[in-house]
This record gives structure tokens, sequence and C-alpha cells, in this order.
């Protein structure tokens, strides 16, 4: 209960102050999906879950309205010679695969400075699973009774 109280409130929050400044419409019938409770206009779970996946690494631009997140350039400490940044955007407002697209670029220093390299085959896609489970989990959480 606890859970469904700290995703439904702020929403209500936020839905109660656009009310506020125009004139009142009837309420739709029906009760939309949960994923669509939301002020930004992509699906909210795809969005969590690429903020808590890529949540190590810098975050140079973040547009939920257009539901693009890109990193700035992340060295990890085990590979300083090599650095990446990655753009994830979240297509639709639906949890589906076909909802999120990473992009992925690859730099290795050289004697001159940083080069474009080749991503590692399979980094995108693991991603995208990534996101992908974790929407999932979070969609779970919100819907389970009891929760």
């Amino acid at each position: 209960m606890r859970r469904i109280l700290i995703v439904v409130l702020p929403v209500a929050l936020a839905l109660g102050l656009t009310a506020c400044g125009g004139k009142k419409e009837k309420a739709a019938i029906g009760t939309p999906a949960p994923a669509r409770l939301t002020t930004i206009g992509i699906n909210a779970y795809l969005w969590r879950a690429s903020l808590d996946t890529i949540g190590f690494m810098p975050l140079a631009q973040v547009d939920s309205n257009g539901g693009v997140i890109i990193t700035d350039w992340f060295a990890s400490p085990q590979t300083p010679n090599e650095r990446v940044k990655v753009t994830i955007t979240v297509l639709d407002t639906e949890l589906r695969a076909d909802a999120i697209r990473v992009a992925a670029q690859r730099q290795t220093l050289g004697a001159t400075g940083w080069i474009e390299a080749p991503v590692r085959a399979g980094t995108v896609q693991r991603l995208e699973e990534t996101i992908l489970g974790r929407a999932r989990d979070l969609r779970r959480n919100t819907v389970a009774p009891g929760g």
C-alpha cells in the first residue's frame, strides 16, 4: 500500500495543479493504465529503469518530455584508457521492447588523444534488456496486490 501511495500521491498532486488553471472537463470513463499516470510523455517505468541502469554515469542531458537521456563520457577506474557515452531514448508510452532505443559510443586513449572505437558486440542489446527487465520489475512491484 505504501508503494502505491509513493507513486500515486505525486501524480495526484501534479494532476491537481494542472486542473487549477483551466475549465473543468468531465473525467474519462475507466482508469488509465498505471504506466500512463505520469506528467511525462513517455513510459514512466522505462524512464525510471533507464535512469536506474545508468545511474553510475554522469548525465549530460535529460529530457523527460522527449524521453531522451544522454550521459557524459564515463571512464571506469578499471579501464581508464577507455570511455563510453550512452544515449537512451524512450519512444512510447507503452511498456514494450520496441519502446526503448539505446546507442553507445566508445573511445580509447591513444598517443594523440581520444580515438573512436567500436562498441563491444552485445553491449547495446544487454543495456536494452537490463532496462526492460528493470521496468517490468518496477511495474510488477507497483501493481502487485498488497504492495
